[in-house]
């Protein structure tokens, strides 16, 4: 039975597909589909726009119009079907894919004190320290996150950076995914346990200066906020030129 009644709507033209809204929609009525957010089915959002204060464009405005009712129930139903498709973490998988196998890398000391060189071909070590580097991959309770000083990086910006391991990897810890096509919900709640109990030193985003970038650093901060504690957070942004353009470090709680 459709009913008038107030509901979201979703600008195709001002959504940029950031992703920012999701965390924010209890019911779980958002999705990133196509690369736009939009809505699952109408019976599962209430309409009361918990989801506009985190749209950085604009995109999302309640209105009103003919639409089924809210249905806390399919509510209930979808959230439950949702948590069962979620893939559960894994600390190992030997008979897996290799990408997941849990790695922990000592780089040489010449790797640490040396400058990468810039000549194509040109001999150079690396700094990682661990594998996988995936945010999807890697399990919350992975040993080389304890402690550690965190990098989350964008995917683009080992492209556009040309001196990433020595300006950004050395000495941290890399988490690297795309806020644009990866799960958003699934970031948020990785973050929330890491923060929980790693015993996160300091973190670092690092993003591209696009408009899809500019999730990440909020996914982190909502699993930050979730976890209750209190971490030094550093956010840098980089041009499509690789170029800092940004840097500011503040305290969340």
């Amino acid at each position: 039975m459709k009913v008038l009644r107030k509901i979201i709507e979703i600008d195709d033209e001002l959504c940029d597909g950031c992703g920012q809204c999701i965390p924010s929609c209890a019911e779980g009525a958002l999705q990133i589909i196509d690369g736009k957010a939009r809505i699952v089915a109408d019976k599962l959002c209430d309409g009361l726009g918990a989801c506009m204060g985190e749209c950085p464009t604009g995109a999302l405005k309640i209105v009103e119009r003919e639409t089924e009712e809210f249905d806390e129930e399919a509510v209930e139903r979808h959230l439950t079907e949702k948590e069962k498709q979620e893939p559960k973490e894994k600390t190992d998988m030997p008979c897996g894919c290799p990408s997941t196998t849990i790695q922990t890398f000592v780089p040489s000391e010449s790797a640490q004190t040396a400058h990468i060189p810039a000549a194509v071909g040109a001999e150079s070590e690396s700094l990682l320290s661990h594998w996988p580097v995936q945010i999807r991959l890697i399990p919350a309770k992975a040993p080389f996150l304890k402690g550690a000083d965190l990098l989350v990086l964008a995917d683009c910006v080992a492209v556009a950076f040309p001196t990433l391991h020595r300006d950004f990897i050395k000495g941290k810890v890399v988490m690297m995914g795309c806020p644009k096509f990866d799960e958003v919900q699934e970031y948020v709640d990785k973050f929330t346990e890491i923060f929980r109990t790693a015993g996160i030193k300091s973190i670092t985003t690092v993003v591209m200066e696009v408009p899809c970038c500019a999730g990440l650093p909020g996914f982190v901060k909502k699993g930050l906020e979730a976890s209750g504690q209190n971490i030094p957070m550093n956010e840098i942004v980089i041009s499509t030129r690789g170029k800092v353009l940004q840097q500011q470090t503040k305290a969340v709680s």
